[in-house]
């Protein structure tokens, strides 16, 4: 054939591709071959293009008349972020099936996939159903278990974790190392064809997924959810999740429910590697419950980081061994007088698996030089003339400070954040860094190129709020920006020079400002910030003069001044969060207020069966 031909077929007629097994192919189908391309046409490829359910399909570099199939999702964005690749299935125009499957999935599902095209068909979880690990994969197993357990109180059904046959690493894969075939849309080979019900596979090729990527197919017979690794396998649990009636978030069994995932092919990959939410544990205590509870909302949208805001002026959260007033004197308050609290160091390390296992990093900080009082009221030799103040609970900021020029305050941060390093599992320690009006310019670049290098020594890399670009960021250290204009000149000096960024601009991504003059409880410092104003901007291009590649991520935060109880959280949480999520996960090129209001709004039953108490914002059509 010619450059660009078109075999249409006749009754029946053949075609062959590559080395393969050549393919009947429906009469009125078209198929266009490249010239020179080694394309592989597979039979269900062509049967998803005539209309009919298929176990799964690939084309490489073709197109099928009657509506485009994407062979792929645009190329991921680097780890450092950038504007991100267009969405070929979710953006594209489809018709027939592959219309019906993209309608679907991007009406329900937060943050939206990067590409969708059209299933095997439906699949229906019954009492019947498992869970099958392909390959026995104990990586897998664990998030196969994690799913079983979030489906089972809806459905009453027993959803037994099982081992399929000769999956996993003996995928089929094309010579990109991608898999290909039938579960090869999602790589799970010949094992996972034979297997029934909800598969997990871990891939060995499919490098274009990434970290966290995966690959979700529906069929009559089973949804099989492929990745590179256990990260993936969870976000497309996550997705999953979201295919389903919003009666599966219910906990007790819910009657008469059909269990229906819709037809289906999802790929799927992050925009950026860094997802972050902060929650403040200084102003009011929040205890282990409390933010556990928050950590499964977070991976309900793919948040990968956990930012927790362990000490300010209104206390300690966290028990130090050497220094153990910290605790039992400094968090003896918190903003208004009440009790506050502390969390020993079993603690922490709790939430920290918990977290771990909803695949979380936590990020702790140690506020510094300002922030500092209650470390300040608790060691009077901290304080530059030997006199501890007292303990406070208001709401101001900039009024305290280490004692730069005392080397026993390096001593002090040398202390609690060895401690914290050895709690911690992942590769950042936040040193803060903010609001420190009480410290002089020079006194504050001494102590954060200080604090860096202390924090370095036990191995971590440094974050801290993007006040630390006027010291001098060591490579490797993330500035977090949560100023509210788009022309912060020296944040995007220190990102031409190297130092990457963390966006949370507080005019959008700050929680706990008002929705609106109305909102109880909530601030207004940053202005008030609706559903629509979290949702509306990008990353990549919010400050002017920001090189390509220099956002890392991007992270909301939730202060809490005016925040202590669950419901009180939750609602100045949601729906604003689900927002954050879409633009960290989904390419730049899906955003879209319209469509994305839309999904919300398919959000809140599911809010409403977690028993999640949200604002009802007037921009959205709620149900």
């Amino acid at each position: 054939m010619g450059r660009g031909a078109v075999a249409r077929a006749g009754r029946g007629a053949v075609v062959r591709a590559g080395r393969g097994a050549p393919v009947r192919v429906p009469r009125g189908v078209s198929v266009r071959v490249p010239r020179g391309a080694r394309t592989r046409v597979l039979l269900c490829a062509v049967m998803l293009a005539a209309g009919a359910s298929a176990a799964g399909a690939r084309v490489a570099g073709a197109s099928v008349a009657g509506g485009p199939v994407a062979a792929r999702a645009s190329a991921q964005a680097t780890r450092t972020g950038g504007s991100g690749g267009s969405a070929s299935g979710t953006g594209g125009s489809a018709s027939g099936t592959g219309g019906s499957a993209v309608r679907t999935v991007s009406g329900r599902v937060i943050p939206v996939p990067a590409a969708v095209r059209p299933g095997g068909g439906a699949y229906r979880i019954t009492a019947d159903s498992h869970v099958v690990v392909a390959g026995g994969d104990a990586r897998a197993r664990r998030v196969a278990e994690y799913a079983a357990g979030l489906l089972r109180p809806a459905t009453g059904y027993a959803l037994p974790v099982e081992t399929g046959r000769g999956a996993g690493a003996g995928a089929e894969t094309g010579t990109d190392g991608t898999a290909t075939g039938a579960a090869t849309a999602t790589g799970a080979g010949r094992g996972a064809r034979r297997a029934q019900g909800i598969v997990l596979t871990l891939l060995t090729g499919d490098r274009p997924l990434g970290d966290e990527g995966y690959r979700l197919r529906t069929g009559p017979r089973s949804v099989v959810i492929a990745a590179r690794t256990a990260a993936g396998l969870f976000h497309g649990v996550q997705t999953l999740r979201q295919l389903l009636p919003a009666a599966i978030e219910s906990r007790t069994a819910v009657a008469h429910a059909a269990w229906i995932v819709p037809d289906a092919d999802i790929t799927d990959m992050p925009r950026y590697a860094y997802r972050g939410m902060m929650l403040d544990l200084a102003r009011h205590f929040l205890t282990v419950a409390q933010v556990e509870r928050y950590i499964d909302e977070l991976a309900r949208y793919k948040f990968d980081v956990l930012h927790l805001h362990l000490t300010d002026d209104q206390g300690w959260r966290i028990a130090i061994a050497s220094w153990p007033r910290l605790a039992s004197y400094g968090g003896s308050i918190e903003v208004g007088g009440g009790p506050g609290g502390y969390w020993t160091q079993a603690d922490y390390r709790e939430v920290v698996r918990y977290a771990a296992d909803r695949f979380l990093t936590v990020v702790p900080e140690i506020d510094g030089p300002g922030h500092t009082n209650a470390a300040l009221a608790s060691y009077a030799g901290l304080n530059c003339d030997g006199v501890a103040p007292p303990l406070y609970t208001g709401t101001k900021v900039g009024f305290s400070s280490l004692c730069v020029g005392l080397e026993r305050t390096y001593d002090f941060e040398s202390d609690v954040l060895r401690e914290v390093a050895a709690l911690t599992p992942g590769p950042y320690l936040h040193i803060g860094g903010d609001e420190a009006h009480a410290t002089s310019r020079a006194d504050y670049v001494t102590f954060v190129d200080r604090v860096q290098r202390i924090a370095g020594s036990y191995g971590k890399k440094v974050i801290g709020w993007h006040q630390i670009d006027a010291a001098h960021p060591v490579p490797g250290a993330l500035a977090q920006y949560w100023g509210t204009g788009g022309d912060q000149a020296q944040v995007v000096a220190a990102a031409r020079a190297g130092t990457g960024v963390i966006m949370s601009p507080a005019n959008k991504a700050y929680l706990d400002m008002k929705y609106t003059p109305a909102t109880v409880p909530g601030l207004t410092w940053a202005g008030t910030v609706e559903v629509r104003d979290s949702y509306d901007w990008d990353p990549a291009t919010y400050l002017t003069g920001m090189p390509a590649g220099a956002v890392h991520g991007v992270e909301a935060a939730l202060w809490t001044e005016t925040l202590a109880t669950t419901p009180q959280l939750e609602y100045m949480t949601f729906p604003r969060l689900p927002g954050i999520a879409e633009i960290g996960w989904s390419p730049a090129a899906t955003h879209d207020w319209a469509a994305y209001r839309v999904r919300l709004a398919a959000q809140a039953p599911r809010w409403t069966a977690a028993g999640i108490d949200y604002y009802r914002s007037p921009q959205v059509d709620w149900p």
